[in-house]
């Protein structure tokens, strides 16, 4: 008797401790890894920004040689695509976008993308901001080395907003997301404004000039996107320029059917070593 009294006592002491844990074990730093022949998937988990912001994070680990896109992916290539819809406790899901590099597609062209490992900062809105977020998402992918082949994951994580052992890995995400300016304004670490952008007649063929002003040793590239994804304007080239100034040009080509270059809102993206910028600028 005595023997299953002190057994009932156990029992209840560990179900009291175990509900009152439960939350705490819920959430965690990072879900498990969900994997492909050649790439790998997981979300990660960092401090609240604030009282009504989780912060996360998608990460994608790549092979060495292996490499997967930017939301605009350049001349060929697939960009992520990320379905919430199964997340509880879930206002909205903001996914940022560290800078990309360029690099050739193999076939001519060139694209935009990640190699190695990649984590896109996740800003997420909570219903209710006393409650725990469950973070779930679905991702579909390209992993691509001398061939492409399809990924996807899906992936599960319960959000507290604590500090977590994942923080630097966003953090440093993060800080490669390009900041928004206005049009002829610098960076917030300085030396990159996109100085502006107009249209230029060669011939029958319409090109778009780009200044930016950045130090003459600094390695920069520039990207430019349509007002929506059906546009495929080619990626900017090099076209010399002046001291502390640099142009890039490109085709007017690869608009949507009916769609007209004049008055066109474009996102232009400044991409340097240390640095990126964005800045909407509309076409003339």
């Amino acid at each position: 008797m005595i023997q299953a009294i002190a057994q009932r006592i156990i029992v209840a002491a560990i179900a009291v401790i175990g509900a009152g844990s439960m939350p705490l074990a819920w959430a965690q730093d990072a879900s498990g890894w969900d994997g492909e022949l050649h790439a790998a998937a997981r979300l990660i988990g960092g401090a609240a920004a604030s009282t009504t912001l989780l912060r996360a994070g998608l990460e994608i680990r790549l092979d060495p040689g292996w490499k997967t896109y930017w939301r605009y992916p350049g001349d060929s290539g697939v960009p992520p695509t990320l379905d919430f819809t199964g997340s509880q406790n879930v206002r909205s899901v903001t996914a940022l976008w560290p800078a990309p590099k360029r690099f050739a597609d193999g076939a001519g062209g060139q694209s935009l993308g990640y190699f190695g490992d990649v984590v896109f900062p996740l800003h997420v809105v909570p219903e209710d901001a006393s409650k725990l977020v469950a973070l779930r998402v679905k991702v579909g992918y390209a992993v691509c080395g001398n061939l492409c082949v399809p990924a996807q994951a899906d992936l599960d994580l319960t959000l507290s907003g604590k500090p977590s052992a994942e923080e630097p890995a966003l953090a440093a995400a993060e800080a490669r997301v390009p900041r928004r300016v206005p049009l002829g304004a610098t960076g917030e670490r300085g030396g990159l404004a996109v100085r502006s952008v107009h249209r230029e007649t060669d011939g029958a063929q319409a090109r778009v000039m780009v200044e930016i002003a950045a130090p003459d040793d600094m390695a920069l590239d520039l990207i430019v996107e349509g007002p929506t994804p059906d546009w495929a304007l080619p990626l900017p080239a090099p076209a010399g320029g002046a001291p502390g100034m640099r142009r890039f040009t490109f085709v007017l080509d690869g608009l949507p059917p009916g769609a007209h270059a004049e008055g066109a809102m474009l996102t232009l993206t400044a991409v340097s070593p240390n640095d990126a910028i964005e800045v909407e600028a509309r076409l003339d």
